[in-house]
């Protein structure tokens, strides 16, 4: 192996941004870039030995860390403790053993969910430890601010380039559309499916919880996978970036549930339970800093990445994670 080969070892491989990852690589292979994909049964991040046997078997010289406890609201609420304690386990037995087999650089992921409670928007990657975040999630916040703490630590006695980024909801391909443990898109898009799957019909009513008028930015996963990759290879800071769509981009919850209706054709109605809560009204965040690097990047139409989403949800359905 050369010395400029790059091995590349992705943890949480086999989620929804991992194989996004995968596949924008296999379309953009580079002949000094080795790609390594690993799930949970490849190795148990939590455990410090076996996080060592993975990294000494496929000797990475540049990690993206994926991997992370993650869960819907209210398992957020019931296992904060949980959340913590696996979480910090395993963010820091990666970014330790990094550090002690001399990988050059590490990429976590984060996600905008940490960010204080009560906050001005747009967020932007100063404000991430300005106060408390959402007591729901407490437990995966903290562990996840962590993360950027000891990126800071790493530099500063080591001079390690370890960064993280920061994305906006994500959905597309391989999502998990488990009705429990789902984010919005994908819940919903199940929902969808589950309703017409025995027909398609006029008389069908599609319930969507809350009023719909909250505002939220997504970004498709094939889009966050090609600028995670312009992270790992080009961005060269241990501050955060927040990786979203422009705030022009963002939708209301009704927008999404009447895209979703059009990529499946489906030939009910729409009815909105405004008896049911609707969370945050909004959580924009500011990608001023993704364009000062990026200012020509094409995200793709929201419109076309629910569809292509939902054609593979149909063709996949029996493979999908329900």
């Amino acid at each position: 192996m050369s010395d400029n080969k790059k091995v590349i070892l992705v943890t949480g491989g086999s989620g929804l941004v991992g194989k996004a990852i995968e596949t924008v690589i296999a379309e953009d292979s580079r002949p000094d870039e080795t790609w390594v994909f690993i799930g949970s049964k490849d190795a148990d991040l939590c455990d410090k030995k076996s996080t060592e046997e993975v990294f000494a078997k496929y000797k990475p010289t540049h990690v993206i860390h994926l991997a992370a406890m993650v869960g819907g609201l209210f398992h957020n609420m019931a296992h904060n403790l949980d959340f913590l304690r696996k979480n910090l386990h395993m963010n820091d037995n990666v970014l330790q053993t990094a550090h002690e087999t001399d990988v050059v650089k590490v990429v976590s992921c984060l996600s905008t969910c940490i960010f204080p409670d009560k906050t001005t928007y747009p967020i932007d990657e100063t404000m991430i430890h300005n106060g408390p975040p959402h007591p729901s999630n407490y437990g995966y916040s903290y562990a996840k601010r962590l993360i950027d703490i000891a990126n800071r630590g790493y530099y500063e006695q080591h001079g390690r380039i370890y960064t993280s980024v920061i994305p906006c909801n994500v959905f597309g391909r391989h999502d998990n559309f488990h009705p429990k443990a789902s984010h919005v898109v994908p819940g919903l898009m199940r929902k969808l499916y589950d309703l017409i799957k025995d027909g398609n019909t006029e008389d069908k009513t599609f319930v969507v919880l809350g009023s719909g008028k909250p505002l939220r930015q997504f970004i498709y996963s094939k889009d966050l996978a090609k600028l995670m990759i312009w992270v790992l290879r080009e961005y060269s800071s241990v501050e955060p970036i927040i990786l979203s769509v422009d705030e022009s981009q963002e939708v209301t919850i009704s927008q999404v549930a009447e895209t979703l209706v059009a990529a499946f054709d489906f030939k009910g109605k729409i009815v909105y339970d405004t008896s049911a809560a609707d969370g945050q009204y909004k959580k924009t965040a500011s990608n001023a800093k993704l364009r000062s690097y990026l200012p020509d990047f094409q995200f793709t139409p929201f419109e076309k990445a629910i569809k292509e989403t939902v054609d593979w949800y149909k063709t996949n359905y029996d493979l999908a994670r329900n």
